[in-house]
């Protein structure tokens, strides 16, 4: 049997998920949830979610993203030493270098996406391999039928 993706959430996953529970993100934070991969986190995408939820959205959605946290139940991955963080700014931009950093440090298969700017360009995809960046949807694709 095929071992288990580590899928590395960014905050923008998180936050759509504590958003809705009907889209993509949060269909991947059940995926998890029923053992068919691994969340992982860092504490500082934690942090940047419940901060953007706290200032963008009305307090059920801060609420419904405690909640699925808990049915996340994710690995929590240290930060990243400085030295990663800045070597992962020479792939992505330099505010998003710290997720890259994280995943990359988790031994994450799939770092799940919705900044499109940043992350999900054909060369940025590219220059990150063999980690795989995906947008929830193309990962549960993959899920279902990967290859």
């Amino acid at each position: 049997m095929a071992a288990v993706p580590r899928v590395f959430f960014d905050a923008s996953v998180l936050i759509a998920a504590g958003a809705s529970s009907s889209g993509g993100s949060a269909m991947a934070v059940q995926v998890c949830r029923r053992g068919l991969a691994r969340g992982l986190v860092t504490r500082l995408v934690l942090w940047e979610a419940e901060r953007n939820l706290h200032v963008s959205f009305p307090p059920s959605a801060l609420l419904a993203f405690y909640t699925l946290l808990g049915q996340l139940d994710p690995d929590v991955v240290p930060d990243p030493p400085e030295a990663e963080i800045r070597a992962a700014a020479r792939v992505v931009a330099a505010k998003d270098a710290h997720v890259l950093a994280g995943a990359r440090a988790g031994r994450a298969t799939h770092l799940l996406t919705l900044d499109r700017k940043h992350f999900l360009g054909k060369s940025i995809r590219a220059a990150i391999l063999p980690l795989v960046v995906c947008t929830p949807g193309e990962f549960l694709k993959w899920l279902v039928c990967p290859g």
